[in-house]
């Protein structure tokens, strides 16, 4: 299954720092994402694109998770070459990921 089946998210930015969440449709699907979709995975998932550590936040109550990635933008707003510059489109990507 994606993870679009089951979650939506949201990205954010903050000069070279891509912040994404992961939040479950339904909070019983919770406990699966957060057993499937490790800081390590998103890591491996976004390949080169994410040059530096990604670290995962549980928010349990809100069955949410929100994973920030380090040396993700190519720089940052203003010195990246990359046609989405925010890196609006790295939530998609995510929910793309096969779990």
């Amino acid at each position: 299954m994606k993870l679009w089946d089951i979650a939506h998210s949201r990205t954010g930015d903050k000069g070279n720092i891509s912040n994404v969440s992961l939040i479950a449709y339904d909070l019983k699907d919770y406990p699966l994402l957060k057993d499937k979709v490790s800081a390590a995975k998103v890591k491996e998932w976004f390949g080169d694109m994410v040059k530096g550590e990604v670290v995962r936040y549980e928010l349990p109550q809100l069955g949410a998770m929100n994973f920030v990635m380090y040396d993700a933008l190519g720089g940052g707003v203003t010195r990246t070459l990359s046609m989405d510059m925010h890196g609006k489109g790295i939530s998609s990507y995510l929910l793309d990921m096969e779990i």
